[in-house]
């Protein structure tokens, strides 16, 4: 079971706080709020103590809609949770982004609840034209762009929840496609955040087997003949040990001519997220492979001389 944060625990007891707090005021709702509030009476000939007292049932209001709000959430976290267990991929995704636009659905609901509150017209505030105006000069056209990008992206399923991609020449794997943001987290678990619109080139290689590559280099006087005879004698035998590669090994021949070696290459067939752990298979079977037959792997070397005076 994994084991909660302070902060976690900090934010469960302040949540179930509130959560009291909301059952009290939901008992006492009568003298509360409504026309019989006993903080409709006046109480003070301070200005300023009168007005927040006034303003209880308001503050009181907020953050009922806050704890609603919070439980909501909670709620359709677990529905999520529960539900991307038993799908695919594809599935995922799909419940992801639902999730994440459900998600804003309830807070932009919260907010206008909570204007409504405190005695704003909500009702003219979205009838507004000068309010849309502003909200779009602000910044909403790249919102809507990015929202868009997202619902093209889910349902033309160019990639998914859990493929390995790179973006905008960043290499990860789909963590999570949202509403706005599409989140990719690397080999070391850094996480990038990119926005929808600002996705310009995918390449996928989740979707077909990669390939391992694997150079393996052998001196000038090793006979290249012998040693592709014993390649080849034991090439199946190496193809049971690596269980990572899904299609061969193959030997593909001479590469390259080095200056100090003739370098030979292997290329194999595998998930791309065992391509590493297979690259390095490979690596270690051939040169165990090589040593058991004594073909040597040549390594630089420097000479050193040097004038002794007379």
């Amino acid at each position: 079971m994994k084991k909660l944060s302070k902060k976690s625990i900090v934010s469960l007891v302040l949540y179930f706080i509130g959560l009291a707090g909301l059952i009290v005021a939901t008992i006492f709702s009568d003298s509360i709020f409504g026309e019989n509030s006993i903080f409709q009476d006046y109480v003070s000939d301070n200005s300023f103590v009168q007005f927040l007292y006034s303003r209880v049932p308001s503050i009181v209001g907020t953050f009922a809609v806050i704890i609603i709000e919070m439980t909501l959430y909670y709620i359709l976290k677990v529905i999520a949770s529960l539900t991307t267990r038993k799908l695919g991929n594809r599935s995922i995704t799909i419940a992801k982004l639902i999730f994440s636009f459900l998600r804003w659905i309830l807070a932009i609901v919260g907010i206008l609840v909570i204007l409504s509150v405190w005695g704003v017209d909500t009702a003219a505030l979205l009838a507004s034209a000068g309010i849309l105006t502003l909200v779009i000069g602000l910044g909403a056209n790249s919102l809507v762009a990015d929202i868009i990008a997202g619902v093209f992206m889910v349902f033309e399923g160019d990639f998914k929840v859990g493929d390995i991609v790179i973006i905008n020449d960043w290499r990860g794997t789909v963590k999570e496609i949202g509403i706005r943001t599409t989140k990719l987290i690397d080999a070391g678990g850094n996480i990038n955040i990119i926005n929808n619109a600002e996705i310009k080139t995918v390449v996928n290689q989740t979707d077909e087997l990669s390939v391992a590559k694997c150079v393996i280099s052998i001196a000038y006087s090793a006979s290249l003949k012998d040693v592709e005879r014993i390649i080849e004698n034991n090439l199946p035998k190496i193809k049971e040990e690596l269980t990572l590669i899904v299609d061969g090994p193959y030997y593909n021949g001479v590469t390259a001519l080095s200056p100090s070696s003739v370098d030979l290459l292997f290329l194999g067939y595998c998930k791309e997220e065992d391509i590493f752990q297979a690259q390095r298979d490979m690596n270690r079977a051939f040169k165990i492979l090589f040593d058991e037959n004594n073909i040597n792997i040549p390594f630089p070397q420097v000479t050193v001389s040097y004038l002794k005076d007379e």
